[in-house]
């Protein structure tokens, strides 16, 4: 049986087509129109790979799952086997269904659609389900179920799914940071081999790939052709671009799977991660696909961001009364909406060493409970958020005491301490009930309108001492969505952010479940640039953390003025990580303003077209954010630049015929009125700027 799907969305086309055995991706990209039956085969004979000498006598065939048995010399989608045996199934397909509708033989046309691929391998002993979805927004994501069907064990090694990408992608875009400096770049050539990211932290991390994209040369922000993969794991993972002899290369992702974490007894399923790829014409073309799927999700917030005072770093251990109390008074005065606690309110927690895990009110600090602060602040009609940690544990905690077996640690050893810390292996039900308890009494007993989850270390050496120290990632991973997930049924009303030291749990599986993460702990506004800048390859404005903190950098050291801390927080979902108490008047004058033009300006920021534009000097950050009636462009010189003339800076996006009137924000000069083509082609000039300067251009059709 032959079945063919053409599937298309938004500008995307994706031909499906198996002959019996595990589909494949016979094309991936541009849209293709309304195609014949006869059209799709003349395709498929075409674009078929051909026998090449000194090679397999037919032609190469690659899976969506990879597989070595038809000439595929890569990376296999399957890597398992019982022992040694069943390690190359020989699938056959035993069914096809369109939203859930079965196909038989021949081609089938829809639009945005899932399709369902169910195989078995009789000599394995496996059943295997393949998912395949085209998204509206032109997005494909992809997900395969593996089933044990035999009596003896079978082991899940690793399991990945892949696209193919044309010849003409020679050129790789991922990422790479740290602690403090999330998602820096990282580009380069495209060679025969495989570029394979792995993450072994237990959770996203700060060095993720992120979205590893495959490219035409020369690629930028709104030209060249890309094809991408993203993982959707929160847990250890795989991103991988490989170019394989003859002329074959393909984008792919999945779980990366620690000894054991993939076993399966008879009857046992293992199910992958969703991994999303994407194709689209230059890096805002991209980031607009996620954008656009992410604000369709039911997780996406409705209402406006509100503007957010997180305490961390206004009193970081010392939570004093009076002094909250009047930081509570002061960040109403300046326009705030929401009033986060962060760490410190509860058990020992009077210092980093001790208290994790204790999640209850500590009676030392507020002997009459969290109530006098949660009403102060309800009285100003602000939001009450709070911090937790929820899969940490200190071992100078009550809870380590009464159960060391619930730390993740190897047989007869403690992981080396993190931040004086270990992980809470919340895979063990009663370290889940447990957290679940406490958890949800807080957010009961005090109306909680926002938590901010954190998770400040990686999981090395994550065994399961109830499990005879076995690894234990993938069912904590797995075990964090449950918690979540829980939480979230019984407490529809409250907002959740991912924040793990920072943008260190940043994905697509995630952000099914949170309305915000914390881009970086850094909050210096030089360095926020350039991360609000490459977060938002995935993410949109509104889910992106993004705060004004002190004038000198908590992190860096270095010296800001408000109105450049203002206008780089402007660009996000806006807050305030400082002690106001210690503002001097101008610099509260100044704060009250870029509070209420965020106000004033959020429904554009958080609904419009993100556009980046490429600047010669890499010292100069230049983005906007544009909607039909009206748009805001943020130009920044991050470092001294070359040259003390700026040049011409085009300001693209916008209607070519429309007439737009330009002002600079916080100056009030007007820069005069002009077409959309004159400004994405002539640009404007405007004087040279020392660095540590952002300025903010409200861009207004007339």
């Amino acid at each position: 049986m032959t079945t063919t799907i053409h599937l298309r969305a938004d500008g995307v086309s994706l031909v499906l087509m198996s002959d019996g055995g595990l589909p494949e991706v016979r094309h991936w990209g541009a849209d293709l129109g309304e195609l014949t039956e006869a059209d799709v085969a003349t395709m498929l004979a075409v674009t078929s790979f051909t026998a090449e000498l000194n090679n397999v006598q037919a032609p190469l065939r690659v899976a969506l799952m990879p597989e070595g048995r038809w000439g595929w010399v890569g990376t296999p989608g399957l890597v398992g086997s019982r022992r040694g045996r069943g390690w190359t199934p020989a699938w056959q397909l035993d069914g096809v269904t369109l939203d859930g509708a079965t196909l038989g033989e021949g081609l089938t046309t829809a639009g945005p659609a899932s399709v369902e691929f169910e195989l078995s391998a009789h000599d394995a002993g496996l059943a295997l389900t393949l998912r395949v979805e085209l998204l509206p927004e032109g997005l494909v994501k992809a997900q395969a179920s593996l089933t044990n069907m035999a009596d003896d064990e079978y082991t899940v090694d690793q399991l990945t799914l892949a696209m193919p990408i044309p010849n003409r992608a020679g050129e790789i875009l991922d990422f790479g940071g740290r602690w403090g400096m999330e998602h820096a770049p990282q580009r380069f050539e495209l060679t025969i081999g495989t570029h394979r990211r792995e993450g072994r932290r237990g959770r996203t991390g700060p060095d993720t790939a992120y979205v590893l994209s495959a490219g035409e040369q020369g690629f930028g922000y709104d030209s060249g052709e890309l094809w991408a993969v993203h993982t959707a794991w929160s847990g250890n993972h795989l991103h991988y671009v490989e170019r394989v002899m003859p002329g074959a290369q393909v984008v792919g992702g999945g779980e990366l799977l620690l000894p054991g974490e993939g076993l399966l007894a008879s009857g046992e399923t293992y199910t992958s991660p969703w991994v999303f790829f994407n194709h689209a014409v230059g890096l805002d073309g991209q980031a607009g696909r996620f954008h656009r799927y992410l604000r369709s999700l039911p997780s996406h917030p409705a209402s406006p961001r509100p503007v957010t005072l997180n305490s961390w770093e206004a009193v970081y251990f010392e939570h004093n009364a009076d002094h909250l109390r009047q930081l509570v008074d002061r960040a109403a005065e300046v326009g705030v909406e929401r009033f986060v606690l962060d760490d410190g309110w509860f058990g020992s927690r009077r210092h980093e060493q001790a208290g994790l895990g204790d999640w209850v009110v500590s009676p030392d600090v507020y002997p009459e409970g969290l109530h006098p602060l949660v009403n102060q602040v309800r009285s100003h009609g602000m939001q009450f958020g709070i911090w937790f940690e929820p899969e940490m544990i200190n071992p100078d905690s009550d809870l380590a005491r009464a159960h060391p077996e619930w730390i993740l640690q190897p047989e007869g050893r403690l992981p080396v301490e993190w931040r004086f810390q270990q992980a809470l292996n919340i895979a063990i039900e009663g370290a889940y009930q447990h957290v679940l308890g406490q958890m949800s009494a807080i957010l009961t007993e005090y109306a909680v309108d926002y938590v901010k989850w954190d998770h400040n270390r990686d999981l090395v050496d994550a065994g399961n001492a109830l499990d005879g120290g076995r690894p234990g990632v993938s069912a904590q991973t797995r075990a964090y969505y449950r918690l979540l997930d829980e939480l979230r049924e019984r407490h529809p009303a409250v907002e959740f952010e991912s924040c793990s030291s920072g943008g260190s749990r940043i994905d697509l599986e995630v952000m099914q479940r949170a309305q915000r993460v914390w881009v970086s702990d850094n909050n210096d506004p030089q360095s926020r640039q350039s991360m609000l800048w490459w977060t938002g390859q995935l993410l949109p404005l509104e889910r992106m953390g993004s705060h004004i903190a002190a004038g000198r950098s908590h992190q860096t050291n270095r010296v800001h003025d408000i109105d450049y801390r203002g206008a780089t927080a402007l660009f996000g979902h806006l807050g305030i990580e400082w002690d106001i108490m210690q503002a001097t008047d101008e610099e509260l004058a100044h704060l009250k303003f870029w509070v209420e033009f965020y106000k004033q300006r959020r429904d554009l920021l958080h609904s419009g077209r993100l556009v980046r534009v490429d600047m010669s000097n890499r010292n100069m950050f230049l983005k906007g954010v544009v909607s039909p009636e009206r748009a805001l462009f943020s130009f920044a010189v991050v470092d001294e630049p070359m040259m003390p003339e700026l040049g011409e800076i085009r300001l693209p996006g916008l209607e070519p015929d429309s007439r737009y009137r330009l002002t600079l924000v916080g100056l009030d000069i007007e820069l005069g009125v002009m077409t959309g083509r004159q400004l994405a082609t002539a640009g404007i000039r405007l004087a040279g700027r020392y660095p540590g300067v952002a300025m903010v251009i409200d861009v207004e059709r007339v």
